[in-house]
C-alpha cells in the first residue's frame, strides 16, 4: 500500500494516531489542574514504565490540556550531570512570561520577578536569567544557599502571581529518573511548601519504574503528595484499537488472525504496534492485511526495532556490560537477583557489581528491589539472545 498514507508512527516520544488505553490518565490530570484552579489540595502525579510504553507521549497530552486551559506550561527532559537549579530558573522565567506579558504585570508577579532574580543570583553569579526583567533582587528570599528553602521560595511566589491571574503553573519533567537525591528532595519539599498554602502549582513527572520508591527513600510524605501511575503494555482490547482505527481511517483494515498475531508478538507495548504497523502498512499489498502478511514481515519488523529502538541503547555500552546483559536475557525477560547473573558470568557477586552499577547508570537497568534488576527496555531479552549470541559462544 502506499506509504505516503501510512498512519502508524513509531518515534521517540511521537504521539501515535490513535491514543488508546490512557483516558484515566489524562483524565487523573486534568482534574488536579481543576482542583488547583478552585483552592483544593491534590497530589502531582508521576508516570513511570519502561521505555517505549508512551510516558512521554502522555507529557505531551497533558502540556496541550494545560495550554488550553490557560496554564503556564513548562517542559524540561532532565538529562545526567545537568546543571538543575540554573535550568530551574530559565524555566522560571519562561513561566513568568506565560502568566502574563511584562506590561500586565501585577504586584505579585513582579515579585515573583525579584525572587527569581534573587534566585538566579545564588545560583550564578551573573545574574543573566533576569535580564531584561528590570527588578531587583528580593532580599531574604531565594538566597540562602540551601536549595530546597531557596526552590520553595521561587515555587511560593510563582504560584501566588499565577494564582493571581487566576491560573497555575505545571511543571512536565520527563527521565527524572536523572535527577540527583538532592534535586529530587528540593523539588518534593518545594512543591511540599505550595501544596500546604493550596497554591496552584503541580509537578507531573516521567521516569522509569524506580522512582516512587527513590522518592520515597527521599522524603517520607511523597507518597501524601503524589499520585504514582505506573503505565505499561495495552490491554488486547486497546491494542486492537491501536492498530485498527488509523487503519480504518484511512479505509484499510486487517484480518482479525492479523492483529492476534500482532497482538501476541508485541505484547501490546505501543511503539512494538506502531512499528508492526508501519511495516505492514508499507509491504502489504492490498486490503486487508493478512495472517499471511503478517508471518512475512516478521524479520523486517525485528530488524526495524533493533535498528531503530535496541541498537541504540546497547551501543553505550561495553563488552564486558553487554554480556552482562546477555546473563541476564539468557535467564529470561523477569527481574533476576545479581548473584544469578554473576554466576552465570563466572563471577562473584562483589565482581560483578560494577558492571551491573554501570548498566544501571546508563538506564539499561532498572532495580524493582533490593538485589534486583530487570530491563528498562521491552522484549531487550530477545533483542540480546537475537543479536549478541556470538559473546556466549566465544566464551566456550
Amino acid at each position: 500500500m502506499d506509504p505516503r498514507t501510512n498512519p502508524y508512527a513509531p518515534g521517540a516520544g511521537t504521539k501515535p494516531p490513535a491514543l488508546v488505553g490512557r483516558d484515566r490518565q489524562v483524565e487523573s490530570f486534568d482534574i488536579l489542574l481543576e482542583r488547583l484552579e478552585r483552592g483544593y489540595a491534590e497530589r502531582s502525579m508521576i508516570i513511570t514504565g519502561l521505555r517505549g510504553v508512551g510516558k512521554t507521549v502522555l507529557l505531551d497530552v497533558f502540556k496541550e490540556n494545560a495550554d488550553a486551559r490557560g496554564w503556564a506550561s513548562i517542559e524540561w527532559e532532565v538529562e545526567k550531570s545537568a546543571p538543575f537549579a540554573q535550568k530551574i530558573a530559565v524555566l522560571a522565567r519562561r513561566a513568568l512570561v506565560q502568566i502574563a506579558p511584562k506590561n500586565r504585570w501585577g504586584e505579585a508577579l513582579r515579585d515573583a520577578a525579584s525572587v527569581l532574580r534573587s534566585f538566579s543570583l545564588t545560583v550564578r553569579a551573573d545574574g543573566s536569567v533576569t535580564a531584561g526583567l528590570d527588578v531587583d533582587a528580593r532580599r531574604g528570599s531565594a538566597d540562602s544557599g540551601s536549595l530546597s528553602d531557596d526552590l520553595g521560595d521561587l515555587f511560593v511566589a510563582l504560584s501566588k502571581a499565577a494564582k493571581e491571574h487566576g491560573i497555575g503553573v505545571v511543571l512536565l519533567l520527563d527521565e527524572i529518573q536523572y535527577l540527583t537525591r538532592d534535586e529530587l528532595e528540593a523539588l518534593i519539599a518545594a512543591l511540599h511548601r505550595c501544596a500546604r498554602r493550596s497554591l496552584p502549582l503541580a509537578l507531573v513527572g516521567a521516569g522509569l519504574p524506580q522512582i516512587p520508591r527513590l522518592a520515597g527513600e527521599t522524603k517520607s510524605y511523597s507518597e501524601r503528595l503524589f499520585r504514582f501511575v505506573h503505565i505499561g503494555a495495552l490491554d488486547v482490547a486497546d491494542a486492537r484499537d491501536a492498530l485498527l482505527l488509523p487503519a480504518h481511517e484511512q479505509g484499510c483494515d486487517f484480518e482479525d488472525a492479523a492483529i492476534d498475531l500482532i497482538v501476541e508478538f508485541t505484547e501490546g507495548y505501543p511503539y512494538f504496534l506502531q512499528e508492526y504497523g508501519r511495516v505492514a502498512w508499507d509491504e502489504a499489498a492490498v486490503s486487508p492485511i493478512t495472517a499471511t502478511d503478517v508471518r512475512a514481515i516478521r524479520p523486517l519488523v525485528e530488524a526495524g526495532l533493533d535498528e531503530g529502538f535496541f541498537r541504540v541503547r546497547a551501543e553505550r555500552t561495553t563488552e564486558m556490560e553487554l554480556r552482562y546483559l546477555l546473563a541476564m536475557a539468557e535467564l529470561g525477560p523477569q527481574p533476576h537477583r545479581a548473584s544469578e547473573v554473576a554466576e552465570r558470568l563466572g563471577r562473584t557477586t562483589p565482581q560483578a557489581g560494577p558492571i551491573r552499577s554501570r548498566l544501571i547508570d546508563k538506564g539499561l537497568l532498572y532495580t524493582p528491589s533490593y538485589a534486583l534488576a530487570a530491563f528498562t527496555v521491552p522484549q531487550f531479552d530477545r533483542y540480546m539472545l537475537r543479536t549478541h549470541g556470538e559473546l556466549r559462544r566465544e566464551e566456550k
